[in-house]
């Protein structure tokens, strides 16, 4: 009950925004599903253009961390959207195809790791994707305040990702 009161809740407080009446969600959209399927448009069109113009720096090492760099930052400015682009079980049946530009995204984060270290496997460019989505929610969500009293320096979490999806450390 109480999931179902804070789904009610967060529409409620979208249509508030979006300035149209609490059941007109409802009347659009069939699901819930849909209708953060196509909230998450908006996020995974944004993010994927970020992505997209990194990794099409010509040397893989700058496109590389470029990416990671702007997609922490995303995760830091939009915590809310970046949980949601991420949670392949509410959009993968909510309609609109967004895997298939989610999907994109390792598989040219790969492309341009094996530019930079041809030996890289699909396990490498995981691990690193998965350290950069960590990261961007721990930031976003300020979840790096309850474990360390250090700032956490972003870009100096990426280079060790970065290096270790590279073996050079």
């Amino acid at each position: 009950m109480a999931t179902e009161v804070s789904r009610r809740g967060k529409a409620a407080h979208s249509t508030r925004l979006s300035i149209v009446s609490h059941g007109a969600p409802r009347h659009h959209f069939p699901t819930y599903a849909n209708l953060l399927a196509a909230i998450a448009r908006e996020g995974i069109e944004d993010l994927d253009r970020i992505i997209t113009d990194s990794l099409a720096i010509a040397d893989p090492r700058a496109a590389l961390m470029r990416a990671c760099q702007g997609v922490v930052d995303f995760a830091i400015q939009r915590p809310a959207m970046f949980e949601l682009i991420a949670r392949h079980d509410l959009l993968g049946g909510a309609g609109g195809n967004l895997r298939a530009t989610t999907g994109q995204w390792l598989v040219a984060l790969t492309e341009r790791l094996r530019e930079a270290r041809p030996d890289a496997e699909l396990a490498h460019a995981l691990a690193l994707w998965a350290g950069v989505q960590g990261l961007g929610v721990m930031l976003g969500r300020r979840g790096a305040e309850a474990i360390t009293p250090q700032k956490v320096e972003p870009n100096a979490v990426l280079a060790v990702l970065l290096a270790g999806a590279l073996g050079d450390g």
